[in-house]
């Protein structure tokens, strides 16, 4: 199933049954529900998604902010659109904001056993900085903490 043509939307109301079904498929043992996703939505809170020729959400990805700090939550792709860059522009997506609203540095965490988002967070400039001893549960797993410096406008 191939789904090479896409368009990366800002993440909207409308769009969020679409990220909670994702949610459900990617992370069924804890999903975030549409109104926890809400908050992509909301003040301090940013999403995109990459929807298919149908407005389908393929996959989609959130970010949360405070200060000059970002923090990106979950990025979800359907594993029938995976290995097509979906994630990777939903992630550049993110970043591109968070230029614009002049952060210096987003933080996500990834399962240390998830080398795929793994090796896609380095590619698009993130470095591991540490740690987090059993973040995830079902199953439990350390997460590996990645950083990305967001260049600023000043000396």
């Amino acid at each position: 199933m191939s789904h090479s043509v896409y368009r990366i939307v800002r993440l909207a109301h409308e769009h969020l049954p679409g990220a909670a079904a994702l949610e459900q498929l990617c992370f069924p043992a804890e999903p975030w529900s549409e109104r926890a996703l809400d908050i992509l939505c909301r003040e301090h809170g940013i999403g995109y998604a990459a929807l298919d020729e149908g407005g389908v959400v393929l996959a989609y990805g959130g970010m949360t902010y405070a200060a000059d700090e970002g923090s990106i939550t979950n990025i979800a792709t359907h594993p029938s659109a995976r290995r097509q860059g979906l994630g990777r522009a939903v992630v550049q997506a993110l970043i591109r904001q968070g230029e614009a609203l002049g952060l210096t540095d987003i933080y996500l965490e990834v399962r240390l056993s998830n080398a795929p988002a793994i090796a896609l967070y380095e590619a698009l400039g993130f470095t591991a900085i540490g740690t987090r001893k059993n973040f995830y549960r079902h199953p439990t797993e350390d997460a590996l903490l990645m950083k990305v410096m967001l260049p600023t406008d000043t000396p």
